[in-house]
């Protein structure tokens, strides 16, 4: 059915939706929501990467906005905060958490919530356009939101703010059908949002824009206006996007190997980490990248919505064909350089090569789902109309049905006070600084630096770790000797690189390791010690001759 929305009151209709998408995001993330600014994600070193990347971009607008790409990781290199994704957007939403003096992790938990929300929020609004039903688009939203895929990805932003894809399908839609300026300067806004959101995310918005041109266009008008909304959003995304374009000219692509060891499976489309279905599924999981099942009751949903759609009005079959479309093509992309079609795409479309997980292209699978469980449940509530009680109830228990298939809850949390108080010393001393934390793990392990990267917010002087989705040369090169301290080469390489700073982790070490460190600073006087707490961090000052 392709109508107008249900009722009048839109707008009271669309906060009631927020409440009920915010309410959702509380649930799924229960108990971290229950304590924002106590409990964290901490254990997983992403969570700590991202909750930096939000502090960071929160810090450097204001202060230093020509400089937001000169991160202070991975130091002296520039441009390091195009090794991840850029998260301006969501950083925006929390940014005055910071700015007030809230923790990064308060900001953070903050950020995973509102995203969540505002994901369902946008895939109901888009099935409310759509369907007319404000209640079945609830489920819709729900389901672009809370799905398997989302729900294991909870420690990346990338995958909570994901609003812009649903957004996108819907004013590109919009064009086909009046090729309008505002509908231009609307798609154009949220491409460029998504840019400044994530660049997996700007990959499937182009994408879906494009499957929604081919499939829906019949006349050059509305391809050109489709195809004008994107090249503006990324015109309007150029500063975000040229810091990646020149790491991509240095070189920095992913190898078609890696991006094979970060792809789906067919049998990934029926595993699922959910209390519900994760013991039936078993058999068919391998890890937690290759988690697609939609849910035995979305997809039966979807193929009631499916139907109803496909023999509905001509609009919404163009839809559908559409929608149709991305499924194939997220499953196809998803399954990476296993297909000939991704190993061409590969070889042929040059910013996939920037891309490490094929597998999140099965993202666009799962929204193609939630839309047709909406069109379902639409249809079942157009079934009983003549009954509003039967009606609503069918919503709530489509709605009911789909939350607790998904779920996956109690999320796993750990205990959060503060940045260990040692690191305030390195915000006070005098530039030059350079630190330096110990161990200096190697690339195979460079996950371990997550908490010395998140640890950075508390005095965002440069840090010769890093953790990141890319690791640069220099790290690879110093970490051949940083990671032997307290071995004499260590020494050497640590002040010949320019380090001023090393913070020294003695609770990272074996008793045999410490006891051998403690021997080696006793015969290194040029190593002065500032500071030491009860966690068994060690502050030290390289002096250097005058």
């Amino acid at each position: 059915m392709s109508a107008a929305p249900d009722g009048t009151g839109g707008a009271a209709r669309a906060w009631r939706a927020l409440v009920v998408c915010l309410a959702l995001a509380i649930a799924h993330t229960w108990p971290l929501s229950s304590a924002p600014w106590r409990w964290s994600m901490n254990y997983h070193a992403d969570a700590e990467l991202n909750a930096w990347i939000l502090s960071w971009v929160a810090h450097a607008l204001p202060t230093a906005p020509a400089h937001l790409f000169d991160a202070n990781i991975f130091a002296p290199e520039p441009l390091t905060l195009s090794y991840s994704d850029p998260l301006i957007a969501p950083a925006l939403l929390v940014a005055p958490v910071r700015w007030l003096g809230g923790s990064p992790v308060l900001a953070f938990n903050l950020a995973t919530m509102l995203g969540l929300a505002l994901t369902a929020w946008s895939g109901w609004f888009v099935t409310w356009r759509w369907t007319g039903s404000s209640r079945a688009a609830l489920v819709g939203g729900a389901l672009v939101a809370f799905n398997v895929h989302v729900l294991t990805r909870l420690a990346h932003p990338a995958a909570t703010h994901a609003w812009g894809l649903p957004l996108t399908l819907y004013f590109a839609d919009a064009l086909v059908e009046r090729p309008t300026v505002r509908g231009r300067l609307w798609l154009a806004a949220i491409v460029a949002a998504t840019a400044a959101t994530s660049l997996y995310l700007l990959a499937f918005a182009c994408l879906v824009a494009a499957v929604v041109a081919i499939v829906g266009s019949r006349s050059w008008p509305s391809l050109a206006a489709i195809a004008g909304g994107v090249a503006g959003g990324l015109i309007l995304a150029s500063p975000v996007l040229w810091p990646y374009m020149r790491l991509a000219a240095g070189g920095a692509t992913r190898p078609v190997e890696l991006v094979a060891q970060f792809s789906a499976s067919a049998a990934g489309y029926l595993a699922s980490t959910s209390w519900l279905d994760a013991r039936w599924t078993r058999a068919f999981f391998t890890n937690d990248v290759d988690v697609f099942f939609a849910g035995v009751g979305a997809i039966v949903l979807a193929a009631i919505g499916a139907a109803s759609a496909f023999a509905s009005d001509a609009a919404t079959r163009r839809r559908a064909i559409a929608i149709a479309v991305i499924a194939a093509l997220g499953i196809v992309l998803s399954l990476g350089p296993s297909t000939a079609i991704y190993r061409w795409s590969y070889a042929w479309l040059v910013p996939l090569r920037g891309l490490r997980a094929a597998a999140r292209f099965g993202y666009l699978y799962l929204i193609a789902i939630a839309l047709f469980a909406a069109w379902g449940v639409a249809a079942l509530e157009r079934r009983w109309m003549s009954r509003p009680r039967v009606a609503r109830g069918v919503v709530v228990a489509a709605l009911g049905i789909v939350t607790v298939e998904a779920w996956q809850g109690p999320v796993r949390v750990e205990p959060f006070t503060r940045v260990p108080a040692i690191y305030s010393i390195v915000a006070d001393a005098p530039d030059p600084v350079r630190l330096v934390e110990l161990p200096f793990y190697p690339p195979d392990a460079i996950f371990a630096n997550g908490e010395y990267v998140f640890n950075s917010t508390a005095h965002w002087r440069p840090l010769m770790n890093g953790y990141s989705g890319f690791t640069p040369d220099s790290y690879r090169r110093r970490s051949e000797t940083f990671w032997f301290f307290p071995e004499e080469r260590a020494f050497d390489a640590i002040r010949r690189e320019g380090a001023t700073h090393v913070m020294v982790h003695l609770a990272r070490f074996t008793p045999q390791e410490v006891a051998a460190i403690e021997r080696a600073l006793d015969e290194h006087r040029d190593w002065q010690l500032l500071a030491s707490d009860p966690f068994g961090n060690r502050l030290y000052r390289i002096v250097r001759p005058q």
